[in-house]
C-alpha cells in the first residue's frame, strides 16, 4: 500500500472529510480506510493530524435502538450518583472529587 497524500491546513480537496464532518453531515466513515490527512504546522511540536475519508463512501448513522438510549441513561445516572450517599447529585459526580460536593466538603455545605 503506498503513502497516505498529505495536504496543508485548509487545502483538502472537496469529497474529503474528517469524522467530525462526517458526523454533522449524519454519516460515518463506515469501514474505509483512511483516504488522506490534513497537517497543521505547531511551533515547536509536531503538527496535528487530521484523518479524512471519502465522502461518497461514507455511510449513514446507525440510529439508537430503545436498548441503547437505556443503556446511555443508565451509564448517565450511574455518573451522577454519589458513591458516598447513594443520592443523585444531579450533575455529574467530578472524577478529582470521586463523591459529590456536599460530600467532599460537609464543613462547608453545613454552614
Amino acid at each position: 500500500m503506498g503513502a497516505l497524500p498529505v495536504y496543508p491546513w485548509k487545502f483538502a480537496p472537496d469529497g474529503l472529510a474528517t469524522r467530525r464532518q462526517l458526523r454533522a453531515e449524519g454519516l460515518r466513515p463506515g469501514g474505509q480506510d483512511v483516504a488522506a490527512q490534513l497537517e497543521r504546522p505547531r511551533q515547536r511540536r509536531g503538527p496535528l493530524v487530521a484523518y479524512l475519508y471519502r465522502v461518497d463512501l461514507a455511510k449513514p448513522v446507525r440510529p439508537m435502538t430503545p436498548a441503547k438510549w437505556a443503556a446511555l441513561a443508565k451509564a448517565n445516572a450511574a455518573r451522577r450518583t454519589c458513591p458516598s450517599c447513594r443520592l443523585d447529585a444531579g450533575y455529574v459526580i467530578p472524577a478529582s472529587l470521586g463523591m459529590c460536593v456536599t460530600c467532599a466538603y460537609p464543613e462547608e455545605s453545613a454552614a
